[in-house]
Formats: structure tokens, C-alpha cells, sequence
């Protein structure tokens, strides 16, 4: 029996979500032999951009690199595993948030097509490396399989098709903003927000370490180790204004401004 999930992001949304800020993601080509290579081995690559669009990953490689050969010269895909870290917008004792594996075929997009592909991935997710298409990068299309993101709460797999259906955070733009802003300049309405947390869990340094439309979560960290906590609202927010009433609401100071103009 599935499980409806009300309090939370679904894993599949999560993996939607930190796709759209991506900071930090590894590209690993398997099976493909590189030309530029003593060891035919293609080594992992940085990528900055990846964009998921139902069950595929497009991502940006340089257009001269091993990855892009290998795929060009494949016909039928070259099978690829992309690795995104999702991090905290903070300085945290351990920054990483979750860790995300997308595993499937990854193909080459035509050339004739990138740009007009990239101009309809930015009307909804606005990133500066899309600029780089035709200027020592290509993109890359991954048909993902299976995805797996594991987290402070866990590991969970999620299929292609649940990923297809999941859409991101509707504050995922501006979440990493407003977490910084609370953690720098309202320290008071973060300790009103702990207050809100079981006596045995108010141990420690809490941090804020994300905030989406169910509610708001807090790093602990202790002597013994690091752990990850959620205060839902009441019900999930869908605008800004809402937002900020239930952060207030939490924090038992409904008229004071908790997010930044």
C-alpha cells in the first residue's frame, strides 16, 4: 500500500528540487572507452547545469571531452550515472543536505537543437552556464532508469516514472536566500522555531538547514554526531505570503517579517 505523503516533500520532488541548484554533481560515463586515455577509463566530470525534464537529465560537458566522444560515437547511448550534491546555503559542520544518484543512457542532444532547447529550459530554470552552449560546451541528454537519494531520514529508490511526475519545491529559487537570511539576521525567531521541537531533540547547535512549502528543517549538531529535524506547518503553503505567516505562526510572533522583501 502506498503511503500519501502530507508533511513532507515526496523523494521524487526532493530529487526535483536539488536539481535546480545544483552546486556540486559528478558525471561518470560506464562501459566507454576513452581516446584520449592511456587507461581507456573516462574519468568522472564536473558538472554545474542539469536540468530534469519528466524522466530525463539534460547536462552540459565540454564539447571536446572523452564523455562527449564517446557518447557521439555510440549510437545506441553509453550508459552513465550522475551523482548531485545538495547542499546548505550556511557554513554547517557537514554542508551536505542529500546525496542523489540518477543511473540510465545518456545521449548526445543534436547540435542543431541545443540552443533552441536551452532557450526553453531557461524560461524555467534560469542558469547563467546555458550561455556556455556553443562555446566550449554541448549538452547531454541522460534517459534516467532509476534515481536513489539519501538523506539525514535515509535512502529511498524512486522509479523514472515517479520522477516524471514530480515537480520541484515552488520556493526552490529562493529557499537557499531566505535560509541564509534567517540564519544571519534572525536568530530570534530560530529560537522561537526550536521551542517548537521535543525537549530531548533541543540539544546542541541548531541551524535552519531547508524550507519548502511543508515546513522547515534544522541541522542538530552534537558531540555525538549530526542529525536532521522537521517542524511541519499546519497544512502546505503555496505563495510567499503564506509562507511567511506560517514560519510566524510557528514562532509564535505573527506580525514580525521573517522573510526578506
Amino acid at each position: 500500500m502506498t503511503r500519501t505523503v502530507t508533511d513532507r516533500p515526496t523523494d521524487a520532488e526532493m530529487i526535483q528540487t536539488a536539481c535546480r541548484r545544483v552546486s556540486d554533481a559528478i558525471l561518470a560515463v560506464e562501459g566507454a572507452e576513452s581516446t584520449g586515455t592511456d587507461t581507456g577509463a573516462i574519468d568522472p566530470i564536473a558538472v554545474n547545469v542539469v536540468h530534469l525534464f519528466e524522466s530525463q537529465a539534460f547536462v552540459l560537458v565540454p564539447t571536446g571531452g572523452d564523455a562527449m566522444a564517446a557518447v557521439v560515437d555510440a549510437p545506441d547511448g553509453v550508459a552513465a550515472m550522475l551523482e548531485i550534491t545538495d547542499c546548505a546555503p550556511i557554513d554547517l559542520r557537514e554542508r551536505v543536505r542529500s546525496l542523489i544518484w540518477l543511473k540510465g543512457v545518456l545521449h548526445p542532444v543534436p547540435a542543431d537543437l541545443e540552443r533552441d532547447l536551452a532557450i526553453e529550459i531557461a524560461a524555467e530554470h534560469p542558469d547563467g552556464g546555458l550561455l556556455d552552449i556553443g562555446h566550449g560546451s554541448s549538452m547531454l541528454r541522460l534517459q534516467i532508469d532509476s534515481a536513489v537519494i539519501a538523506s539525514g531520514s535515509g535512502a529511498a529508490s524512486v522509479s523514472a516514472a515517479e520522477l516524471a511526475d514530480a515537480t520541484p519545491d515552488p520556493f526552490w529559487e529562493y529557499e537557499n536566500g531566505w535560509i541564509a537570511h534567517l540564519d544571519a539576521d534572525h536568530a530570534d525567531i530560530i529560537d522561537q522555531l526550536v521551542r517548537r521541537l521535543p525537549r530531548h531533540l533541543r540539544k546542541g547547535r541548531i541551524r535552519p538547514l531547508g524550507l519548502d512549502r511543508f515546513g522547515i528543517r534544522f541541522r542538530i549538531e552534537t558531540v555525538d554526531g549530526d542529525s536532521d529535524v522537521r517542524l511541519p506547518f499546519p497544512r502546505p503553503v503555496t505563495d510567499v505570503y503564506e509562507l511567511s505567516h506560517a514560519l510566524r505562526s510557528l514562532a509564535g510572533c505573527p506580525f514580525m517579517n521573517s522573510l526578506p522583501d
